[in-house]
């Protein structure tokens, strides 16, 4: 997948007799093989805009493509393959199960699928990737939040997807350990070329993408590419 299309994208929350507004009317492209990051503070949006683009939530308005194909208006079975085949998730919250092993984690999104690969060499081979091979048998617990988070990171990529959204990634981590697992998902980008849209509302992480969209209260106020904000 190369490109992801929003159009007229809006998403709105009803609650308390009133109605509010998450995302209001953006238009956006992306293209595979940019790193994004979408900035703003609390609120302003972006987290909700991630899960729209990730197929975990539909739009109340607007539609998104991806390739030119809405798949959204298909039905669950074809929009978890599509999330299967395309998308990678990363979380402010590790989301690691705490009875299974890193390896076993990263797995979890192969359990029930078939795949021309061995599976486990694969996640294996993830885990080298982001420099914890030698702690695939380690449980969550005996790993720091900065491994966790690199066990996250093994997970979202073990199905070669397309695309990583990453939401506040860097939240529950300290300065130098979030800007390392900035830097270590801008080398996957590099290296395998897969696109990245990473939220934050932290600017000067977002400083180093090479493209920057800045929200508030649903609304793209800016659209930068290769400059710093």
């Amino acid at each position: 997948m190369n490109v992801i299309e929003c159009k007229n994208l809006q998403k709105e929350f009803e609650g308390d007799g009133t109605t509010t507004v998450a995302v209001n009317n953006v238009n956006l492209s992306f293209h595979k093989g940019e790193f994004t990051a979408v900035i703003g503070t609390s609120g302003s949006g972006k987290s909700t805009l991630l899960s729209l683009i990730g197929t975990l939530d539909k739009p109340s308005k607007g539609k998104i493509t991806y390739d030119n194909e809405e798949i959204l208006k298909k039905g669950k079975n074809k929009i978890a393959d599509f999330r299967f085949q395309e998308i990678g998730f990363i979380f402010q919250q590790f989301h690691l199960l705490p009875t299974l092993t890193a390896l076993e984690n990263v797995l979890t999104p192969l359990f029930s699928r078939k795949v021309p690969y061995d599976k486990v060499e694969r996640a294996k081979e993830v885990l080298k990737q982001v420099g914890l091979l030698d702690k695939m048998n380690a449980l969550p617990s005996q790993l720091s939040g900065g491994q966790q988070q690199r066990v996250a990171i093994a997970r979202a990529i073990v199905h070669k997807p397309s695309w990583l959204l990453a939401d506040e990634p860097t939240g529950n981590l300290d300065t130098e350990t979030g800007a390392k697992i900035y830097d270590l998902l801008k080398e996957l980008n590099e290296q395998v070329g897969c696109g990245v849209l990473f939220v934050t509302h932290d600017p000067v992480l977002a400083a180093k993408a090479n493209r920057i969209i800045t929200m508030k209260d649903g609304n793209v106020l800016s659209d930068k590419v290769g400059a710093t904000i």
